[in-house]
């Protein structure tokens, strides 16, 4: 794969993780805080918030790192290595995370979405649910293709 390409995907991951850390840093805070606002006899939700969203970031991130290190592997012609399984593995144990703890959350998105009337909230939890488990099929595809394919071409290289 030529190089361009590869650092067009590296570039793709950077501006991927930029605006969830603007979120992380502005938005979070905020939504935690109208969410106390909404319920004040219930001050441990902004807690909770904070939890579930930020919890959701380390492996998001952890994640675009692991993609990064993928396309360091196929820039160095190593794509069809054990390291390039791991890190599909690792990507995909990620999304299956993110998508347990939105999962977990969306009690927290019911609360808030039923007192603000605004449906679209709980709609947002459950296509990061969605967009998280495709992501981990998709990983787990391509994992075990990868895993086949390194199989044969270790069978090859034993034959001749």
């Amino acid at each position: 794969m030529k190089r361009g390409t590869t650092l067009f995907l590296k570039a793709a991951v950077i501006l991927i993780g930029i605006p969830v850390l603007a979120l992380c840093i502005f938005a979070v805070p905020e939504f935690a805080n109208y969410t106390v606002e909404l319920y004040p006899n219930m001050p441990y939700l902004k807690t909770l918030f904070f939890i579930d969203l930020y919890a959701s970031a380390i492996p998001f991130y952890f994640a675009l790192y692991q993609a990064f290190k993928l396309l360091n592997y196929i820039d160095k012609n190593k794509a069809f290595s054990e390291r390039s399984v791991q890190a599909l593995k690792n990507i995909k144990i990620c999304a299956i995370t993110i998508s347990g703890l939105y999962v977990a959350g969306l009690p927290l998105f019911y609360l808030l979405a039923e007192k603000d009337d605004a449906p679209g909230v709980i709609a947002i939890g459950l296509v990061v649910i969605f967009a998280s488990m495709v992501i981990a099929v998709f990983a787990a595809v391509l994992q075990r293709l990868l895993k086949e394919a390194i199989d044969i071409k270790s069978e090859n290289d034993l034959t001749v």
